[in-house]
């Protein structure tokens, strides 16, 4: 019997030297989730922090868990699928908030299914979930450098932080992306794509 919870799992990794970089966007979303909610997170095995709440809009409850993988971004996905089985949450009840250098800062794009694009926490939940099929709120980074080292440039861009006027917009953006997961829960996918997708 599948739960009635949902999961909304941002995606970071874990330690101070990370905090507040562009690959934890995901982290930081989920922080004014469980602020917003009241939720207090506690440890899930030692994979994830996980904690529970109960959204309230447009009259109805919904009930959720709200998870920050604890595994480093690249093992996101045992942490993902660690908590599925546990609660028994299907991948249609699963949405996952992560960076994504293919938006502009502040853009966000709401979409289920098809390519990981190249992102190497999406990858794994794809393989741990065993399917693509669960929504997701890409909250846009920009881009790094092209060029000779792309690789290094582009760690190094998920690993570095917001610049004076990215910081500025950030509490807002991050609001934004708290909404679109809200909304999915609530609204469904197609009318949270047609809200977030074309801004």
């Amino acid at each position: 019997m599948a739960s009635d919870f949902w999961l909304i799992a941002g995606l970071g990794n874990p330690g101070s030297k990370y905090e507040g970089t562009r690959h934890n966007m995901g982290f930081m979303t989920a922080d004014v989730l469980a602020e917003r909610w009241s939720v207090n997170f506690s440890d899930h095995k030692g994979l994830a922090l996980l904690g529970k709440g109960v959204m309230n809009l447009d009259g109805r409850n919904q009930k959720f868990f709200l998870a920050k993988p604890l595994t480093y971004m690249n093992e996101s996905g045992n942490a993902v699928a660690s908590i599925c089985s546990y609660y028994q949450i299907d991948p249609d009840h699963v949405i996952v908030i992560h960076d994504d250098m293919d938006l502009d800062f502040g853009r966000i794009k709401v979409k289920a299914g098809g390519s990981a694009g190249g992102h190497n926490g999406i990858k794994s939940i794809d393989r741990s979930l065993g399917t693509p099929k669960y929504s997701r709120v890409r909250m846009g980074v920009g881009h790094a450098k092209r060029g000779a080292n792309a690789h290094d440039n582009t760690v190094n861009w998920v690993l570095g932080g917001f610049g004076p006027d990215q910081r500025k917009q950030l509490p807002d953006f991050l609001a934004d992306g708290a909404d679109a997961a809200e909304e999915i829960m609530f609204h469904g996918l197609a009318k949270t794509q047609e809200k977030f997708n074309g801004r």
